[in-house]
C-alpha cells in the first residue's frame, strides 16, 4: 500500500509539466520536506501513517500548491528557451555569410526585395540575440525583482515565438527571391539550418507559454 506522502507526490508530479530535471529537483525538495515533517510529528507521538497524513495536510492541497510549482517550472523553461534561441541565432552568421549561398551572392540582376530582406534579417537577428541574452539574465538575477519574475516567462515565450517565425519567414523569402540558380539547394539550407532549429525554439517557447498561463 502506498503511503500518503507517495500518493501526494504522485499527484503533484502528474500536475507538473515542464523541464524534467528541474521538476525532479522540485519533487525531491517536496519529498524531503514531507519526510522531515513526518519525522517531527512522529517525535511528537503520532504513529507513522497519521504523521504522514498530517504532514501532507500541512504542506497544502494540490490546487493551492501546484500554481507555485508551475510558475517555478515556467521560469526554468523560459531560461532554456532563451538560451536555445541565443545558440541558434549566434550560429546564423555561418548561414547568412555573404556569397556563401546563391541567395546572398552578387545577383544576376538587381532584386530590391532580396536586398531588403538581407538587411532586415541582420537587424532582426541582432535584436533577437540581444533579447535572448536579456531573457537569460532576467530568468537568473532578474528573479530578485517581482516585476520581472511575474512576467519573464510569458514575455520570453512570446518573444521567442515571434523571432523564430519572422526569421524563418525571411529566410524562406530570401531563398525565394534569389536571382541566381540553385533554388532547391537554397530551400534545403534554409530548412536545415534556419527553419528547423527555430521550429524547435518555437516548440520550447510554446511549452513555456502554456506553463506561464497555467
Amino acid at each position: 500500500m502506498s503511503s500518503a506522502v507517495d500518493e501526494y507526490l504522485t499527484g503533484l508530479s502528474r500536475a507538473l509539466p515542464g523541464p524534467r530535471r528541474r521538476k525532479a529537483d522540485l519533487l525531491a525538495e517536496a519529498r524531503d520536506h514531507l519526510t522531515d515533517a513526518t519525522e517531527a510529528l512522529e517525535a511528537d507521538g503520532l504513529d507513522h501513517r497519521q504523521a504522514e497524513r498530517e504532514a501532507v495536510a500541512d504542506f497544502g492541497a494540490l490546487d493551492d500548491v501546484v500554481p507555485g510549482y508551475r510558475a517555478e517550472l515556467a521560469v526554468s523553461q523560459s531560461r532554456r528557451t532563451a538560451m536555445l534561441l541565443f545558440l541558434v541565432l549566434i550560429l546564423q552568421p555561418i548561414v547568412w555569410q555573404e556569397n556563401a549561398w546563391s541567395w546572398n551572392q552578387d545577383p544576376v540582376q538587381e532584386s530590391a526585395l532580396n536586398d531588403f530582406l538581407q538587411t532586415l534579417v541582420r537587424s532582426i537577428g541582432m535584436v533577437s540575440i540581444a533579447g535572448a541574452v536579456l531573457a537569460v539574465i532576467g530568468a537568473g538575477v532578474g528573479m530578485r525583482y517581482p516585476i520581472i519574475r511575474d512576467r519573464i516567462s510569458r514575455v520570453t515565450a512570446q518573444f521567442a515565438i515571434v523571432s523564430s517565425a519572422v526569421i524563418s519567414a525571411i529566410g524562406v523569402g530570401m531563398a525565394s527571391t534569389s536571382t541566381r540558380p540553385g533554388t532547391l539547394l537554397d530551400y534545403a539550407v534554409v530548412s536545415s539550418f534556419v527553419v528547423l532549429p527555430l521550429l524547435v525554439v518555437g516548440l520550447q517557447a510554446g511549452r513555456c507559454l502554456r506553463l506561464a498561463r497555467a
